[in-house]
């Protein structure tokens, strides 16, 4: 099979990465598509824009971002390339680049109110009736499928799956350096070319080859699980981006409800309704709806006559955000007397979110391995004392309440 190359290597500029190089045609055709051009409309961090006004970068350069970590580790860790063909590296690249082609409008707030999984939908938009499918099919009509294989983590290659998707994989790497950056905090920093350049493949004793990282870029990976852990407790966690987030929830709650009762409502939102109606859309159905589609809606909703859902609609577009408290029995019977007695419908108006992470769990995915100085490999937490102490700490755990702000 010849794997056809650009006349000339295609660069584009990237603050993270310096430029995203591309010299297949396979991944130039793939970046045009439509499907993925709609992730330019898909904001990274869903509701962080609403605390860090910067924070306003897509899931298209995040992509991009990923791709171009995988782009080097496939050419630049010499143990790696004796394992994977020139097809494999256009496999896991491609999986790279079309990872979270699945994500909807405000990202995991639109899965709580859809049950529409991002992974289900990437493997459904790669695979079926698409422009991606078309340029992935003039490759190979196997090409889709190992694609997708690697992104659901069951390529025969473990290697592939491990660079994708692991504990130390190339999406937490490049998420964590580019959100730091666009919400102009150090959280999230670590070196990440120290670890590019401590990476190998090595045998474990279970048979099996794994991606594992030297002992001499321990501190880089130390480094790396408290960058992770600082992130999501003060940018992905952050009190202020979920409650815009629960009003965008609890707007498409009232709108569901709407539905049941008078269709004509959504004479004008036509590109939501798929949504409101089926268990499952179809890829064309997934592709109209984006952010910018529904901040248009909501504009739209402002003119229609029900006093929730233009009520709703008014605070995400204007920032007229919830209020929030720390979870407890009597805080939550506290805000439940004041919407009762302000004529707030609870239902609409009083969010719960419970929300726990540990800075690194070793038992969940694949485990961050560490190749000893006399070629011994061992798991992360048992060659770093920090780690070590981390892994044996207690889950944090924090219950909030969101309720409108009522003078």
């Amino acid at each position: 099979m010849e794997l056809e190359k650009l006349s000339e290597r295609k660069v584009i500029r990237d603050p993270i990465h310096g430029y995203i190089n591309i010299e297949y045609k396979v991944i130039w055709e793939a970046i045009d598509t439509k499907e993925f051009q709609r992730l330019r409309r898909i904001r990274q961090l869903g509701g962080d824009f609403q605390v860090y006004p910067s924070a306003e970068h897509s899931r298209f350069t995040h992509s991009l971002g990923v791709y171009e970590i995988v782009r080097r580790m496939v050419n630049e860790i010499k143990s790696l390339q004796s394992e994977v063909s020139e097809y494999d590296k256009i496999s896991v690249m491609l999986a790279a680049l079309l990872h979270d082609i699945g994500h909807g409008p405000f990202s995991h707030a639109f899965e709580q109110v859809t049950s529409h999984s991002h992974e289900d939908y990437t493997a459904k938009i790669i695979l079926g009736n698409t422009e991606i499918n078309k340029v992935l099919n003039k490759v190979s009509q196997k090409l889709a499928n190992n694609v997708v294989d690697i992104i659901q983590h069951k390529h025969k290659n473990d290697l592939l799956n491990q660079i994708v998707s692991a504990q130390l994989d190339a999406d937490r790497m490049d998420y964590l350096l580019r959100d730091s950056y666009f919400s102009a905090t150090s959280y999230g920093q670590f070196d990440l070319e120290r670890i590019l350049r401590t990476l190998r493949v090595r045998e474990h004793s279970d048979g099996k080859k794994y991606i594992v990282t030297k002992e001499s870029g321990i501190h880089s990976v130390e480094d790396y699980i408290m960058a992770r852990y600082q992130m999501y407790w003060q940018v992905y966690f952050h009190p202020v981006a979920r409650s815009y987030e629960a009003i965008f929830i609890q707007l498409f709650t009232r709108l569901k409800d709407i539905y049941k009762e008078d269709k004509k409502y959504f004479q004008n939102l036509d590109f939501i309704i798929p949504f409101l109606e089926k268990k499952e859309v179809t890829e064309e159905e997934y592709y109209k709806l984006d952010e910018s589609t529904i901040f248009y809606y909501c504009n739209l909703i402002l003119d229609k006559k029900d006093q929730v859902a233009k009520d709703l609609a008014r605070r995400l577009l204007n920032r007229d955000l919830f209020e929030y408290e720390d979870y407890s029995e009597k805080n939550l019977e506290k805000v439940k007397n004041l919407l009762e007695k302000n004529g707030y419908p609870e239902k609409y108006y009083l969010k719960i979110d419970n929300i726990e992470t540990n800075p690194y769990s070793p038992y969940q995915g694949q485990k961050i391995l560490i190749a000893k100085k006399n070629n011994e490999i061992v798991e992360l937490e048992k060659a770093s004392t920090i780690v070590e102490s981390i892994t044996k700490g207690e889950t944090k755990k924090e219950g909030t309440i969101f309720y409108p702000k009522i003078i």
